[in-house]
């Protein structure tokens, strides 16, 4: 009976080990293709102008001129911010990292401890 547990354990540590790599292989591409269109000729026109008319609407809103431009600043600054946290993902120390191989380690090293934990 433990034998067809382990053997289930197995059996479900590898399917979420194949998905998880094939979700791995697919996300960088992903957030290639997002950085893209967020980085491109035309989202910048596109972030320009709505910056333009946000500053346009603090002002017609009576906001002083110091306080509209830095509204304006901080509300560009989440646009920049979002991409390089994107840029990030997936980077660590400036190496890529496979996140397939990290989970195979993960499971790798948790199988091995619950046997250690199983013999004693």
């Amino acid at each position: 009976m433990v034998d067809k547990e382990e053997e289930e354990e197995k059996k479900e540590a590898e399917e979420v080990k194949e998905i998880l790599s094939a979700v791995s292989t697919q996300v960088p591409g992903l957030i290639k293709s997002i950085l893209a269109s967020v980085f491109s000729e035309e989202a910048g026109r596109r972030m320009g102008k709505a910056a333009a008319a946000y500053y346009k609407e603090l002002k017609n809103g009576g906001m002083p001129e110091q306080v509209a431009v830095k509204m304006t600043e901080d509300y560009m600054k989440t646009f920049t911010s979002l991409g390089e946290m994107m840029k990030g993902i997936g980077h660590r120390e400036g190496h890529s990292v496979d996140v397939g191989e990290e989970i195979s380690r993960a499971l790798d090293k948790r199988k091995h401890e619950k046997e250690e934990t199983e013999e004693t």
